[in-house]
């Protein structure tokens, strides 16, 4: 039985455009932006914390109802968009 060929293929040369170094052109983000984001992901948190233990005690988060996940996971949300622009 004969044997197939082999075809080589050409080796794969990235284009020169997508070598150029791209300049980042802000510093590190200020200590408020990074204790902003964090106090949403912690203030999500915390809402539904105290939703799951004392929403039959507080009057508005019980009338909310299943509306309490969406303003918890909002914020932490919120904060995790965040941490996108922290440098």
């Amino acid at each position: 039985m004969p044997k197939s060929k082999v075809r080589k293929k050409a080796d794969y040369t990235p284009s020169p455009a997508s070598r150029t170094p791209v300049k980042v052109k802000a510093g590190p983000s200020p200590v408020w932006y990074v204790a902003l984001m964090l106090g949403f992901m912690l203030a999500g948190l915390i809402w539904l914390i105290v939703y799951y233990l004392a929403a039959e005690h507080i009057g508005f988060m019980n009338d909310l109802g299943a509306w309490n996940f969406l303003i918890g996971f909002g914020l932490m949300v919120v904060g995790l968009i965040m941490t996108m622009r922290w440098r």
